[in-house]
């Protein structure tokens, strides 16, 4: 989730610490948080968080203790956009190729192709931010490789068609992820938390397939990561957002279960499975079954940020998720409403306030055009 809660400059504002300390109070035994970007030349929004060296790093010590405050632990989730970065922040976003989203034109302009400096450059900015994440009082990081964002490009058959080591062949389009884990991992030490998100496949014809997100997840046993985060979805296939999961995923609740079964044979790391979970009776089901090592819960924390608590205390505690539809197929088609609904809960949390999990459909339409007038039919993000 990107909480959209920085200042004008993009660092930590006391809404976005009281947001944390509000779920760290609630029982997360792990917080990681949104978006924050690496480079503040590259946002996915305008109220991106970012840390690098012109960062206030105070106000980031002031969001660490505040997440930390009920005794989570707090892993910072690190990112690039890549061309995933909105027409009215990037004139000409950057990508390992120069290849367009498809189907998005009004809201995505066309990226020019990486240099080899500027793709050093972008590993040295994940490093950085890591040291920095780990200096101002974080517990971990996490790199972000899943839904679109640049190391989801590299990652990518139907993005990265590099004809330099840094792309054609699988070893080729897994070099912008080893190099980044490598570095970050020597700019924070051992004894850091480090994990990854990264998909199951990207959902959309040519993209990453099951096959190779499998043999790219094996890749990173080498690495002795704490964690691997399963997700799936593009901006151009927002599966993740789930706006219309099929009958028999809700049923089964986990979205992303299926794989972590296949993959958890093959690899020695830790899985954690976020997306769809809302009863204890399956996250218990997932966690004795082995398929996953943690339950990883997101939405349900925007209107119950006492889940965790809730959970513990009652073994037939079941999240009730309200089902949103404006009757708008692009909005509907694209989770828009479902990401406003929700960006809506975050915002009173952070200003104190009680989530409204019974507020309809005309509250997140209000919320959209509040943020976005004239143009809320323009896709943001996913």
């Amino acid at each position: 989730m990107s909480e959209q809660l920085a200042n004008s400059v993009n660092d930590p504002t006391p809404e976005l610490g009281r947001l944390y300390e509000t779920w760290s109070m609630g029982g997360a035994a792990v917080l990681v948080t949104g978006n924050v970007m690496v480079s503040r030349n590259a946002l996915g929004e305008p109220a991106n968080v970012v840390l690098d060296e012109q960062a206030d790093l105070e106000a980031f010590r002031r969001w660490a203790a505040a997440a930390k405050s009920g005794g989570s632990d707090v892993w910072m989730q690190i990112n690039h956009p890549g061309k995933q970065s909105p027409n009215f922040l990037s004139k000409t976003p950057v990508a390992p190729s120069a290849i367009k989203l498809a189907g998005l034109d009004a809201s995505f302009n066309p990226p020019r192709a990486l240099e080899p400096q500027e793709i050093e450059d972008i590993i040295e900015a994940f490093a950085v931010a890591a040291r920095l994440a780990k200096h101002t009082g974080f517990d971990g990081v996490q790199v972000h490789c899943a839904h679109g964002y640049l190391v989801s490009q590299f990652l990518s058959p139907r993005h990265n068609q590099r004809d330099d080591e840094w792309g054609g062949s699988l070893a080729n389009r897994m070099r912008f992820l080893h190099e980044t884990l490598r570095r970050v991992r020597e700019a924070v030490g051992d004894g850091f938390s480090l994990s990854v998100k990264i998909n199951s496949a990207d959902f959309k014809k040519g993209g990453l397939e099951r096959d190779e997100a499998l043999e790219i997840l094996k890749s990173l046993d080498q690495f002795n990561l704490d964690v691997i985060e399963i997700s799936g979805g593009t901006y151009e296939s927002p599966v993740m957002m789930a706006a219309a999961p099929k009958q028999s995923t809700i049923e089964r609740e986990a979205y992303f279960i299926e794989f972590a079964r296949l993959l958890k044979h093959e690899i020695s790391t830790p899985l954690v499975v976020t997306g769809g979970f809302r009863s204890v009776s399956a996250m218990n089901e997932a966690l004795s079954a082995g398929d996953t090592a943690m339950i990883g819960i997101a939405r349900p924390l925007n209107v119950y940020p006492d889940l965790p608590n809730r959970a513990i205390e009652d073994a037939s505690y079941r999240a009730h998720m309200k089902h949103l539809s404006s009757g708008v197929s692009y909005i509907d088609r694209n989770a828009m409403l479902e990401l406003y609904w929700h960006e809506r809960q975050i915002k009173r949390l952070g200003e104190g306030k009680a989530p409204q999990p019974d507020a309809g459909v005309l509250s997140a339409l209000w919320f959209m055009f509040k943020n976005l007038g004239a143009g809320m039919f323009g896709k943001r993000r996913a």
